[in-house]
């Protein structure tokens, strides 16, 4: 099964796919746990571009992480899910769904048509979408933010909207997890959601 995790910067997303990936691993399952972006040698440097740069364009954004999406697709997705093993993706799409197409204003289709060109149209089986107000995540992150976490409060609450709309737009995919709370009891919702595709 292919997995991904979404939220606000500092919403739990990390430590979730961590804890899945260990937990399915406990279960005798391969798992393959990766990042957006990043996750190949092409994504890396795409990261560093894009949360370590200076003024990136809107549309140049969405072009980057998609052209980084593709690479982690084609490099590591594919290949894992092909031959049976599960992946846990921290990020996916619906980032930059939330982020460009909705926060920044470009268009969710346009960006969702852009992705989908760019990953052959590969979706996850579930996107765990954690929701945790945005002031709260911010509370929750350390070190030194990056590029895009430094937009500020008025950003990352459109960024929870648009994570909001999607969850609205594709519940078939998108579950919806209260990112509230001890991480181990986050953790135990979450498998709950995930049972029917064990």
């Amino acid at each position: 099964m292919f997995i991904s995790f979404e939220g606000v910067d500092g919403s739990g997303k990390t430590t979730q796919a961590r804890l899945l990936a260990e937990r399915l691993r406990a279960e005798g399952r391969e798992v393959v746990e990766t990042r957006e972006p990043g996750g190949t040698r092409l994504g890396e440097q795409v990261r560093a571009l894009l949360l370590d740069g200076g003024d990136v364009a809107p549309w140049a954004e969405a072009a980057l992480f998609a052209a980084a999406r593709a690479q982690l697709v084609a490099e590591v997705v594919r290949p894992a899910l092909e031959r049976g093993a599960d992946v846990v993706c921290d990020r996916y799409l619906d980032s930059s769904l939330a982020y460009q197409g909705l926060a920044r204003g470009l268009s969710l289709q346009a960006v969702l048509d852009l992705n989908l060109a760019c990953v052959g149209g590969l979706l996850p089986d579930r996107t765990v979408l954690l929701l945790l107000a945005p002031e709260d995540a911010s509370a929750r992150r350390g070190g030194d933010p990056d590029r895009i976490e430094r937009e500020g409060g008025d950003f990352a609450a459109r960024v929870d909207r648009g994570y909001r709309e999607l969850a609205r737009r594709f519940p078939e995919r998108l579950v919806a997890v209260n990112a509230a709370g001890e991480p181990d009891a986050i953790a135990e919702r979450i498998r709950a959601e995930l049972r029917d595709l064990s």
